[in-house]
C-alpha cells in the first residue's frame, strides 16, 4: 500500500476531519481514506465495461455476434506508437 504525507494542514481543518471521524466511527485516518476515495473515485462514474454491456443489451448483440466478430476480427498485432 501507498503512503501519503500532507504537511502544512491548517488546524481547523484537520480538527474537522477528527469530528467528521468521530461521527463515521472511524480513526482519522481511515476517514481520509474515505474522502479520498470518494473523491477520485466516485460511485456516480460511468464503468466502461458496465456501459457497454448495457448497451449490447439494448442493441440485442448475442453471444453468436461476439463469436462471429471474434472470427472476422483481424489477428495481426497492432504496431508499437514510435515517436520521432
Amino acid at each position: 500500500m501507498a503512503m501519503l504525507t500532507i504537511r502544512n494542514l491548517p488546524e481547523d481543518v484537520h480538527r474537522a476531519l477528527r469530528v467528521r471521524a468521530a461521527q463515521n466511527g472511524h480513526s482519522t485516518e481511515a476517514e481520509v481514506r474515505a474522502i479520498l476515495s470518494s473523491a477520485v473515485k466516485p460511485e456516480t462514474r460511468i464503468r466502461m465495461g458496465e456501459a457497454l454491456a448495457a448497451l449490447g443489451r439494448e442493441i440485442g448483440l448475442t453471444s453468436e455476434d461476439i463469436e462471429i466478430l471474434g472470427q472476422i476480427a483481424d489477428k495481426t498485432p497492432a504496431e508499437p506508437l514510435q515517436f520521432k
